[in-house]
């Protein structure tokens, strides 16, 4: 995690631990940096990084503010780190459906950018919300930068893994969205009738300097997932 992530996840904590209602003025800029040891920079790349997600808002000449918070339950669309932090007032377990080592096809090593011989893991499991079925989750990520996964450990928060165990610097994903009609398989999975509208949700995520690492897809069971975009006047 970048340095930025790292202080932004803390004010965030701080936000949601001291409970602050919408309008509350947090300390000023010299003020954080000082708290946080970290530069200007650091600190304003963390503030925009907050402001985009919709926990704070900026007033010039006046401070920061903290902002309304979402509802709990809910996802948010504009992150690219899992929804594990969005539903922590919610109780997730997984159901894991495959896990293997293969060659891409050409399409993923195409998306992945894979060298030739170049191995994938290729991983497929459940999601449940309040043990309701949430998603589908199917993922390929490069063996080359993930260097190993397990059972265990794809039945938690893979993207908890990669950050505080293997300490990959995630940077962007390119996010792509899409409704129709769910195939039977699927509607058996995520426990719906036969011709059951879903959502389509395919991302891929680069690293921190830009490499792609990791090519997802989640299928959202429409009766149980539910989303929210917070948006500014950028």
């Amino acid at each position: 995690m970048l340095k930025y992530q790292e202080v932004a996840d803390r004010i965030e904590l701080a936000i949601k631990n001291k409970k602050l209602s919408q309008g509350t003025r947090l300390p000023s800029l010299n003020e954080l940096i000082l708290k946080y040891d970290v530069s200007k920079t650091t600190l304003v790349k963390a503030l925009t990084t907050l402001e985009d997600k919709g926990i704070i808002y900026q007033v010039q000449g006046s401070g920061i503010f903290v902002r309304r918070q979402k509802r709990d339950g809910y996802i948010a669309l504009m992150t690219n780190m899992g929804f594990t932090k969005d539903l922590e007032n919610n109780k997730l377990s997984t159901k894991v459906i495959d896990l293997r080592i293969e060659m891409p096809n050409a399409e993923v090593a195409r998306e992945l950018n894979c060298a030739p011989g170049e191995e994938v893991y290729f991983i497929k499991r459940i999601r449940y919300v309040d043990n309701n079925v949430l998603c589908i989750e199917q993922s390929y990520f490069r063996k080359k930068i993930v260097p190993y996964l397990n059972k265990e450990i794809i039945s938690e928060s893979i993207f908890n893994y990669l950050t505080e165990v293997l300490k990959l610097k995630i940077g962007f994903s390119d996010k792509y969205l899409r409704t129709d009609i769910l195939k039977e398989a699927e509607t058996k999975l995520l426990e719906l009738p036969k011709k059951s509208p879903g959502l389509y949700i395919d991302e891929l995520f680069y690293t921190a300097s830009g490499e792609p690492f990791d090519l997802s897809q989640t299928i959202y069971n429409y009766k149980h997932a539910n989303f929210f975009i917070q948006s500014g006047q950028k």
